[in-house]
């Protein structure tokens, strides 16, 4: 037997270090080759670690949250191998613990054969019925005691039948109320009686029906995505003096075109309202150069990108997520629809490449039918600008002919700007430019 320590390779230019997310495996484990034993997670991407041995994992570096620099241990394996193999294999002072007793020795003399059985890769075998000494054996499990449930106290003597309706017997059940502490002046409860008790008793024994019941508190650590998540925003809020301009739109015309649009697609895939509005911000950015850039805070450059790297916000069971759509200008309608859902369905599987989620130079973030009235989204940093769509609701509005009131689709616009490139006047003017686009839907399909 010969001891592998597998340490954390280089997973990506420039990454000094890596959380782990999850082990899955443990301290006692054989594993196998290729079998994925932890997932790290980067600035980047989380990416698989695989056992390049065979063996027991004898060492863990750490715990989930951790962080593990690269070039450092991160498994210790005993191998299959006799190589090198001058170190009988322990199973340490954890295990033990872990089995409730004081030390190596003492589970060993108390189960012969484990140690045996685990160097050969083996499951090790079950001691006899009896146990050596003819007395119980005790099964490798932690259990747990029940306590039998306490019956409830008995009453002072027999209640005396309380009369009432079958409907105020079911809504003094719904509310919670014991019908023999309500008082009366008839032979039965009746709905005023129980309103009454409700009334002036205090809402003693009252409980109103779906109510939320008080739970244990929960201490949940932030780890993995959710800290990526913390620490990028606190930054961007830190960092970045925002603010955000938002106005309406009217998409009556653009929801009747992307309806038309839908109804010829054939194979392809389904619109949303996504992929024409990036259409609108492709075409517009260009007038606005100051908004379509990255700043460098700490160099003291903006970069104005003549490219549309357009970064696209997606929630995940993980966390919020920005893959990002490279070279948007070039796409049309249909290719943005097929890599939106491409990506999005990535995201959600947690298979995005690191390729895929950085160098953005704008970013779209959208609660779609959730969008409320208005967001004030938070920029993604080193980007000075972001846009938030938000939800379509139907409204009368007035045509401009006399009192003339038509049936409108209508929609707040948000975006959010790092005041320190970009000034108030530039961010309304360009979704000003937006708004003319949306409005009249055919300028998007015109050369």
């Amino acid at each position: 037997m010969a001891r592998f320590t597998f340490k954390l390779p280089d997973i990506g230019e420039g990454i000094a270090e890596a959380e782990i997310v999850a082990w899955h495996v443990a301290v006692g484990d054989r594993v196998e080759e290729d079998q994925n034993i932890a997932d790290m997670m980067t600035d980047k991407a989380t990416v698989e670690m695989e056992s390049p041995v065979s063996g027991i994992v004898v060492e863990l570096a750490g715990a989930v949250g951790d962080q593990v620099a690269i070039g450092a241990a991160l498994v210790v394996i005993e191998t299959d191998t006799d190589a090198g193999a001058d170190e009988p294999f322990s199973l340490g002072a954890e295990v033990a613990e872990q089995l409730g007793v004081e030390g190596e020795e003492q589970f060993e003399a108390e189960n012969p054969g484990v140690e045996e059985a685990l160097d050969d890769g083996d499951q090790a075998p079950l001691p006899p019925a009896g146990g050596a000494g003819g007395g119980p054996v005790a099964p490798f499990t932690i259990a747990s005691t029940v306590p039998a449930p306490t019956p409830p106290a008995s009453g002072r003597g027999e209640r005396k039948p309380v009369l009432a309706s079958p409907a105020v017997r079911q809504r003094a059940k719904e509310l919670g109320v014991d019908l023999a502490t309500v008082r009366t002046d008839a032979d039965r409860v009746r709905h005023a009686d129980l309103d009454a008790h409700l009334r002036y008793s205090g809402g003693e024994g009252y409980h109103a029906p779906h109510t939320s019941r008080a739970r244990d508190d929960e201490q949940v650590r932030v780890i993995g995505m959710r800290r990526r998540i913390a620490e990028n925003m606190a930054a961007a809020k830190r960092h970045i003096p925002h603010f955000t301009y938002v106005d309406e739109i009217d998409v009556t015309e653009l929801e009747r075109v992307r309806a038309d649009l839908n109804g010829a697609r054939g194979d392809r895939p389904k619109l949303t309202l996504l992929p024409l509005m990036i259409v609108a911000i492709c075409r517009s950015l260009p007038d606005f150069p100051m908004l379509n850039a990255r700043y460098d805070d700490e160099a003291g450059v903006v970069t104005r990108h003549g490219r549309v790297h357009l970064g696209m916000a997606t929630q995940t069971d993980a966390g919020l997520t920005v893959p990002v759509i490279r070279d948007a200008q070039d796409r049309n309608v249909w290719q943005l629809a097929t890599e939106i859902g491409r990506l999005a369905d990535a995201a959600r599987a947690g298979k995005l490449k690191p390729e895929e989620m950085g160098g953005g130079t704008i970013t779209v973030t959208s609660l779609g039918p959730l969008g409320g009235i208005a967001t004030t989204p938070v920029i993604n940093r080193p980007e000075v600008a972001i846009i938030g769509p938000n939800k379509i609701v139907e409204r009368p509005v007035f045509t401009g002919r006399g009192d003339e009131i038509r049936r409108a689709k209508l929609m707040n616009m948000s975006i959010s700007c790092d005041h320190r490139v970009v000034d108030g006047w530039d961010a309304a003017s360009y979704v000003q430019a937006l708004k003319k686009l949306l409005e009249t839907p055919v300028l998007l399909f015109a050369d």
